[in-house]
């Protein structure tokens, strides 16, 4: 058996007993008039209106005629009032139908349905989809046995029965047997609903299906429209977080050069130029002093070149702002033919070569 078959079993079970639940609890609250029928014969059948509605008027017994080919008398109005959706009951003598006594171990009292349906072809002349039966049971004088009275009639006994509830409107019909000599109590042989307490002529447990079913397909097609939503906004938020992370990208190396540029523009304000040293040193140097070598490295210099005095440049050299720390890291000569003295002087360049504030 395929899974969609036995799903739809089981909600079709489970929608009839709900149905069944809140016809019950309906009927209940409705109150449904109550209509007996004696049913002797189709060309006699007395309808008897039992428990009639506060304020209304007790109907008079009416008779019908069912035959086929027989006119039937019309109803009046209020009876057709009080026909639509009551409960029929239909009483049948049972010298019309047939009986049959039984005898069953009390063992098997759980089982006497089944155990007559399934053996209904041999204890009546009918088969099971032709018959309609009812049994009643009773103990046993002896044995530890029970007495079962079985009953039986055709079902075509029964369809002008069923024909003229549907014609009427009536919303249920039960049919029971009566002992003819009135000393066991009635034995039913058929019972349905025609019509629901709730949604009228129409089958109150295939409407819940149908509304489960429904209600199913909802929920199912608002799944997968939310799924797709939800997927879509994920893609476009996808889209927008990789757009950021290729603008990030875009706007790293502009960030990069500022970054570089700052750190030129520091390295420039720190670092001293060799044109500012030497315009800052032919300042200071007096006018009989040459220099004839001049090394920058970092923040240090080094000079060498030709003077008078020597021991003068140091202190000429410290007085500046842009100098400090000045030395001599070699030995000062005076070479003969020379006009003065050889001189090699080293000294600590201040970071900041600008004006001051």
């Amino acid at each position: 058996m395929k899974l969609t078959e036995t799903i739809e079993q089981g909600l079709t079970a489970w929608t009839a007993s709900v149905a069944l639940a809140v016809e019950a609890v309906a009927d209940r609250q409705l109150s449904r008039g109550r209509v007996v029928v004696e049913y002797h014969r189709l060309d006699h059948v007395v309808l008897t209106l039992q428990a009639p509605s506060r304020g209304k008027p007790a109907l008079p017994p009416a008779t019908i005629n069912l035959a086929a080919a027989a006119p039937r008398p019309a109803l009046s109005p209020e009876w057709l009032r009080a026909l639509r959706g009551c409960a029929l009951e239909v009483h049948v003598a049972a010298g019309n139908l047939l009986v049959r006594p039984l005898d069953f171990p009390r063992q098997a009292e759980p089982f006497l349905d089944g155990m007559i349906r399934t053996q209904i072809a041999r204890l009546t002349p009918w088969t099971i989809d032709q018959v309609v039966f009812g049994f009643g049971t009773a103990p046993a004088a002896a044995n530890d046995r029970i007495a079962v009275t079985l009953i039986a009639a055709p079902r075509a006994l029964i369809q002008p029965l069923l024909a003229f509830a549907a014609e009427i409107g009536a919303a249920k019909i039960a049919v029971v047997a009566e002992d003819d000599a009135g000393d066991g109590a009635p034995i039913q042989i058929y019972k349905a609903s025609l019509r629901s307490a709730l949604g009228g002529g129409r089958d109150l447990g295939r409407v819940l299906k149908i509304g489960w079913l429904s209600v199913a397909a909802a929920t199912a097609v608002l799944l997968i429209a939310t799924t797709f939503a939800g997927g879509y906004l994920d893609g476009e938020l996808d889209d927008a977080q990789a757009q950021m992370a290729r603008l990030r990208a875009a706007l790293r190396p502009a960030i990069g050069s500022a970054a570089a540029d700052g750190l030129l523009a520091k390295r420039k304000q720190t670092s001293p130029a060799s044109v500012i040293v030497l315009e800052t040193l032919s300042k200071i140097l007096p006018d009989d002093t040459y220099v004839l070598e001049m090394h920058v490295e970092n923040d240090r210099l080094q000079i060498s070149g030709m003077t008078q005095d020597a021991p003068a440049l140091i202190r000429l050299i410290e007085q500046s702002p842009q100098f400090s720390r000045a030395t001599f890291y070699a030995p000062t000569t005076r070479t003969a033919g020379e006009a003065g003295e050889r001189f090699h002087i080293e000294a600590r360049i201040n970071p900041y070569f600008g004006d001051r504030a």
